[in-house]
């Protein structure tokens, strides 16, 4: 037994050195222990007894051996390669891709400090051999299998909890070519204990770390996306937190409401019942007056939303009238083909743009005439309708030289195609283009006489111009930049307090949840205060869905996170 014990050592250290046949040397040893003696004995004997339990041991090993080369675990100098499960340090580019001055790679998880031992070189030869934290320090950047050096820049390590992950982050401040980033980005694919971020996950983390919560967390994606300055107004509020201030307080109100009922839930027995129906009336009237300053925000015309994403501004009118000569002025650039062929727009086309520093959705559409022969002018008409019925803000373009009809003897007149006239909404402004060719008429006279054609329809302004020779248009834009901020309730001096609330479609949804938990307080009587005083947790709980607050749904969680790049 003991000549068999040293030849079943011996075959296991030499499995272990030969890694691509572990399986093949143990089932070697198993036979070769169930030959020993030249049969294989009877279970019951002294001698199975060994054998069998030396032959159980290695089978179990060769198991394992076989399931870990099946998983593909292979032995590194860094340690075993793991799954992306196992994978928790992440890394991504962090500025935008492209050539530039400097790129940041930023590498986050428990081995970011591995990540700086293998990655990254000092330049002297008496180097640090450990990163001092929040310290910037030069460094070369090497391949970590062919220390190959493959660029050089500065390297910042920060020392969790104090990050912005809560986790070890190491900063790569390196040349921004396209080569370089490459290169650095293949060479951190090599280590088995890191993998590519997912978009946004950086930004999650923190979140998990209870670094940002979640209107801090959108705060910062809009920051990052925000092209006007309305829009990096609103999106500060969010990331540096005083949003979440102003829905913690509500929520206080609340919770103060539901500490007044339980007060009144342990110790109303000691009031007479007179005195417990005016605590309840009291209860009732703070709901109340939450209710009333909730349903001011919701009621806000969703200009928080608007900011966000744009005021959607529709462009119409009969063909031929300037809408596209309209759309390249707004553009500054010949977005739009301009032709004097009726029908010449077929669809809506659409364009970003920043008016008086709001950020403005321009939609321009097909000519409205339903006389039409063409099937796809037909269906570009049917779009525009439903482009202008969708608008926050429309403007209506008129050809003055089409519209101004002039009899012997009479008062001029302007006639309105029916088409056009169908479609003008509360929010629709008028845009009289082509007043060079009508020079005699004055504002005031075709104000008049605009009003006298469309009686039913409120002006709420009229502006003339020529596209053409540029006649009128600066006031013409500060007339629409006027229009604008008066839809999203918007100006410059706006301070906190005045700022939307709510931002987000989620935003609304919580708060109209809430509401609907108030009002169900409000409508129970004395007898079901205990039934009442969980309306009220509902509704504290809803207002902290906002910021994050029991909130664990993937769905609503992955869905704000992705949208974020991948680096952030």
């Amino acid at each position: 037994m003991l000549r068999l014990w040293k030849s079943c050592t011996s075959l296991s250290q030499l499995a272990q050195r030969r890694r691509d046949g572990p399986s093949r040397s143990l089932n070697l040893l198993v036979t070769s222990a169930f030959k020993f003696g030249g049969t294989l004995p009877h279970r019951n004997s002294t001698k199975s007894h060994s054998l069998h339990y030396l032959s159980r041991r290695f089978l179990h090993a060769s198991c394992r051996a076989s399931a870990s080369q099946q998983a593909a675990v292979l032995d590194t100098d860094w340690g075993p390669v793991r799954s992306d499960a196992q994978r928790r340090t992440i890394y991504a580019l962090s500025t935008p891709a492209g050539k530039g001055g400097v790129a940041v790679i930023r590498i986050s998880g428990p081995d970011a400090l591995r990540v700086w031992q293998a990655v990254t070189r000092g330049v002297r030869s008496r180097s640090a051999q450990q990163p001092v934290p929040w310290v910037a320090e030069l460094r070369d950047v090497v391949d970590p299998v062919t220390k190959e050096k493959l660029d050089d820049g500065l390297v910042l390590f920060f020392k969790g909890p104090k990050s912005f992950t809560t986790e070890d982050v190491l900063e790569l401040q390196i040349h921004s070519g396209r080569a370089v980033l490459s290169a650095v980005l293949h060479a951190l694919s090599k280590l088995p204990y890191c993998r590519p971020a997912q978009p946004g996950e950086f930004t999650r983390r923190a979140f998990e770390g209870g670094r940002l919560d979640l209107t801090q967390v959108e705060g910062l994606r809009d920051l990052i996306d925000a092209d006007t300055d309305a829009q990096r107004r609103v999106a500060v509020n969010g990331a540096t937190g005083l949003q979440r201030a102003r829905f913690d307080a509500l929520r206080a109100q609340i919770l103060d409401c539901q500490m007044y009922v339980e007060g009144f839930i342990d110790f109303g027995e000691d009031v007479d019942e007179l005195g417990q129906i005016e605590m309840l009336d009291e209860a009732h009237s703070r709901a109340r007056n939450i209710i009333a300053l909730i349903r001011s925000h919701l009621s806000d015309n969703r200009r928080g939303e608007i900011l966000r994403s744009g005021i959607s501004l529709a462009i119409f009118g009969p063909p031929n009238a300037g809408k596209s000569s309209l759309f390249n002025f707004l553009a500054q650039r010949d977005a739009a083909i301009i032709s004097p062929i009726p029908g010449t727009t077929r669809d809506v086309l659409t364009l970003t743009l920043d008016i008086g520093g709001l950020p403005v959705v321009l939609n321009d559409t097909a000519g409205m005439r339903r006389t039409t022969e063409d099937v796809v002018e037909r269906i570009g008409v049917e779009r525009a309708e439903d482009a202008v019925d969708n608008a926050d803000v429309s403007i209506c373009v008129l050809s003055l030289a089409d519209i101004v009809n002039r009899a012997p003897n009479t008062k001029f007149e302007l006639k309105i195609p029916d088409d056009v006239a169908n479609h003008l909404k509360h929010h629709t402004s008028f845009l009289l283009n082509k007043c060079d060719l009508v020079e005699d008429l004055t504002l005031d006279e075709l104000r008049q006489a605009l009003a006298h054609a469309l009686p039913r329809v409120d002006l709420p302004s009229i502006w003339k111009v020529s596209l053409r020779n540029g006649d009128g248009t600066q006031v013409f834009l500060d007339g629409l930049a006027a229009i604008l901020k008066e839809r999203c309730a918007y100006s410059d001096a706006m301070t906190l307090e005045d700022s939307p609330l709510i931002t987000e479609a989620r935003h609304r949804d919580y708060l109209e949840s809430a509401v609907k938990h108030l009002e169900e307080f409000t409508s129970f009587p004395l007898s079901h205060i205990d039934i009442a005083a969980e309306s009220l947790r509902y509704a504290a709980r809803a207002i902290g869905a906002v910021s994050g607050q029991g909130v664990s749904t993937e769905e609503v969680l992955g869905a704000i996170f992705a949208s974020f790049c991948v680096g952030k």
